[in-house]
């Protein structure tokens, strides 16, 4: 073996050795984040402030689609019985409305999922806030949130967190 190696050995036991202490007196948490924001009442009362909000939009995109319906019913109902030009006017009446309610549902879309990410990031830095002062109060060094694959229910502290966001309706 080489010089170099031999020392990168040691250098490398060396670190070992030193931060094997630290590490033992540090107390390390976890808490499942998913978890907090299924059993959270907070998730429920966006759900709700969310759906009223846009309530009125769907339900005239809903009625939108509706009369689009019958006017498609209505075009194959009654073609043979109608002028050429009243069905062409009645076709290019359904390819406008259908432009226009595919633009009015993407629109409706991209505005609720902006909403729900703005809602979503008030909740993850309430729940961060929960989090730091359950590890706090529980004398926590460090408090892991992903990439775990495995954690004891003495360090999960997800619950402890569920119960304090219970208290902030």
């Amino acid at each position: 073996m080489t010089k170099t190696k031999t020392l990168a050995i040691c250098l490398m036991l060396f670190s070992f050795l030193a931060t094997g202490p630290v590490l033992a007196a540090s107390k390390v948490g976890y808490v499942e984040v998913s978890k907090v924001l299924q059993a959270s009442p907070q998730v429920k009362a966006i759900k709700e402030r969310i759906r009223k909000e846009f309530a009125r939009r769907d339900d005239q995109l809903v009625a939108e689609q509706k009369k689009l319906k019958k006017l498609k019913e209505k075009l194959q109902r009654d073609a043979a019985i109608m002028s050429e030009a009243e069905v062409k006017r009645l076709e290019r009446d359904i390819i406008a409305r259908t432009r226009k309610l595919k633009n009015a549902q993407s629109e409706f879309q991209e505005d609720l999922a902006l909403r729900q990410n703005e809602e979503l990031a008030k909740l993850r830095k309430m729940i961060a806030e929960v989090v730091i002062k359950v590890a706090k109060r529980g004398g926590y060094d460090m408090i892991l949130e992903s990439g775990v694959v495995w954690a004891s229910d003495k360090v999960n502290i997800t619950n402890q967190v569920i119960k304090e966001l219970k208290k902030r309706r």
